[in-house]
């Protein structure tokens, strides 16, 4: 750790270099540190063997490896762009020899006292740790960590490592705003890398399995790896949970329903009603394209299009394509024309309304405020009853740590790349989102999986998130750069679709926005600032925890709580301020917030709407086919399932 503090910002490295020396020193000098002890001379030649053959498969993990991380057009911008941000540092840090002076001589300090106490604790004593990991932080719970001096001083040394990298850039100064964020996702990349966790002969978990099973857990764990990359696009794409446990429309995405309509791009569900009367006004669900619909559907127990049937709303549901090379130029103003409206005019036909109200979730909610805004540019405004946003983006001033990989240079590297595919594969966007919670999503798995050798527990939640989608060449850099590069959408005719300038200013449709606090990907930060922006009522909410649990959170769960303020002040930090905390899921406000505005009428309810009575007739039963096709099924790279 002291030689990597020394010149700690010319320590350039992406992850997969990161990954490629966590690999060559967990799997190859490790073992030749953990021979067991006292073994007969048959039993070392077995582990000889063993270890020969884990070198073997090493080997070839390498090839595969290293053919993958060669840089592309895009790649090749994250890199560089990694350098200036390393680069700026050390200028900063050049700038103020108080500081590096301070910092070194805290780090003399630390490790003087963490040698102090490793002699102490050999011989004997008991001795209270200098700092220890947050609790949140489960990489050290095995009772080795606290146990053990030498693994304690291990983790120590490695913890005050990377708390001092952590406060020396908050001390930085001088650095523009990008550089800092910059600066601050990369060294954390690195140091989590780096954590001793990571390799096999500093992980006491990984020496005693090893020991145990002969190193059959890093047999097991290289086959595993070897696997796992032979289904990435890019990086690694690391197995989260048994895949076979879990079907599409057989135990996750099951609420009955059928597929009523379909073009190219979209295949419209409409579900099976459950009471007895339902609202006039039919509500249309649009979610995100970047991944698989049934994040809404995924168990009865927590599935929102269940609990939205429930409540009497007839529900349609827009299933998007996973994308092949033969939707190359499909745009955004496709993904519009397709998708809602084409929805919308299908609802018409299969329930005689002309107005539905929106509900919308992530992309699917940035296409939304697109199609309303068009709408009412285009004198139809009236065909939306209500449109609601849930973890949205419309104003991308922070898009947060996914801004990191979308300077200019990143998506003109990443516009090159699927000009020539004609899709951006699915794959390797997980693997970036990933990024965004190493430890939890990367890390965790790629320990337990190839260094223990562990088959991942069944987890339907994981299997939707390693479910991925395509993109299309004609919409994703578009999106990347009018959206997160230039934030055009809030600009009045900052955005053009079929020849139509929007301004989502004009919009008098009532607006219901609800963001998590702690998401990570759609910042309430950022989300916030959509709700001041359409001139038609608008109410905002604030969700607890995350992305995806704070969006999915039943009523019967009581969990995380949500904020409201019947106001809109001019900052986020005003409305929290302002706002008041309730206890349990804000699906019920929402609801109350239909009814008792009449987007859907308690007093106007009808027959509910059996599936093919209208002029649409059923195609096939939910979930659908496009929902079930895989990526690496799209791309041809393996037999389709149906």
């Amino acid at each position: 750790m002291h030689s990597a503090w020394q010149n700690p910002f010319q320590t350039i490295s992406g992850l997969s270099e990161g990954l490629s020396e966590a690999l060559s020193q967990g799997l190859t000098q490790g073992l030749a540190q953990g021979v067991p002890e006292g073994l007969s001379p048959s039993e070392i030649e077995d582990w000889n063997n063993q270890l020969k053959e884990i070198s073997e498969q090493y080997q070839g993990l390498m090839q595969d490896l290293l053919s993958r991380i060669a840089p592309n057009e895009a790649a090749d911008s994250i890199y560089s762009d990694m350098r200036e941000s390393f680069e700026a540092g050390a200028q900063a840090l050049m700038q103020n020899p108080t500081l590096m002076w301070e910092t070194q001589t805290r780090l003399m300090q630390d490790q003087w006292l963490l040698w102090q106490q490793a002699m102490r604790g050999m011989a004997g004593e008991q001795v209270a740790p200098l700092i220890t990991p947050e609790k949140n932080d489960r990489r050290f719970k095995d009772e080795a960590w606290t146990q053990d001096p030498q693994y304690m001083t291990i983790m120590q040394q490695y913890l005050l490592f990377s708390q001092m990298v952590d406060e020396l850039i908050e001390s930085l100064s001088g650095l523009d705003p990008t550089h800092k964020r910059n600066l601050v996702f990369y060294a954390r990349q690195l140091v989590n890398a780096m954590a001793p966790t990571n390799f096999m002969s500093t992980n006491p978990e990984v020496m005693r399995r090893t020991i145990e099973t002969r190193g059959q857990n890093l047999v097991d764990g290289l086959a595993r790896l070897r696997e796992d990359l032979g289904n990435s696009a890019e990086g690694i794409n690391v197995r989260m949970t048994d895949r076979s446990a879990f079907g599409v429309g057989e135990n996750i995405a099951v609420t009955p329903g059928s597929v009523v309509y379909e073009n190219e791009l979209i295949q419209l569900i409409q579900y099976t009603p459950t009471t007895e009367k339902a609202f006039k006004t039919p509500l249309l669900m649009v979610p995100p394209w970047i991944n698989k619909y049934y994040i809404l559907d995924l168990r009865e127990d927590n599935s929102m299009v269940k609990w939205l049937v429930d409540q009497g709303h007839t529900v349609f549901l827009i299933s998007w394509r996973n994308p092949s090379p033969a939707q190359r130029d499909i745009t955004w103003a496709d993904y519009m024309q397709m998708g809602p409206i084409s929805a919308m005019e299908a609802i018409e036909q299969a329930c005689g309304e002309k107005s539905v109200n929106l509900l919308s979730y992530c992309v699917g909610g940035t296409l939304t405020a697109s199609t309303v805004a068009y709408l009412t540019s285009t004198r139809r405004g009236r065909k939306v009853k209500s449109v609601t946003y849930m973890a949205t983006l419309q104003d991308f001033r922070d898009p947060g740590d996914i801004g990191v990989f979308l300077n200019k240079r990143a998506v003109d590297g990443i516009e090159q790349s699927v000009q020539l595919k004609g899709y951006l594969d699915g794959r390797s966007m997980a693997y970036t989102f990933n990024l965004l919670r190493e430890n939890d999503l990367f890390w965790s798995f790629y320990i337990n999986n190839y260094l223990k050798g562990e088959t991942p527990a069944a987890f339907d939640l994981l299997y939707w998130n390693t479910d991925g989608t395509n993109l299309t060449a004609g919409t994703h850099p578009w999106y990347l750069r009018h959206m997160y590069l230039e934030n055009r959408l809030v600009e009045p005719g900052g955005i053009e679709l079929d020849g139509v300038k929007i301004d989502l200013r004009k919009v008098s449709t009532p607006s219901y926005f609800v963001s998590t606090k702690e998401d990570h990907i759609a910042k309430w930060n950022s989300t916030y600032y959509g709700a001041l922006l359409p001139k038609g009522p608008s109410t905002f909410v604030l969700g607890g925890s995350g992305h995806i649990a704070g969006i999915v959170n039943p009523p019967y769960k009581n969990k995380y709580g949500y904020w409201t303020n019947d106001t809109l002040p001019a900052s986020h930090e005003a409305w929290l301020e302002g706002a008041t905390a309730h206890e349990g899921s804000w699906w019920p406000h929402w609801q109350n917030w239909m009814t008792q505005n009449g987007y859907a009428d308690s007093e106007k309810m009808v027959a509910v709407r059996q599936l093919g009575d209208g002029e649409l007739k059923v195609i096939e039963p939910a979930p659908g086919r496009y929902v079930k096709m895989t990526i690496p099924e799209v791309l041809g790279e393996i037999p389709t399932s149906s």
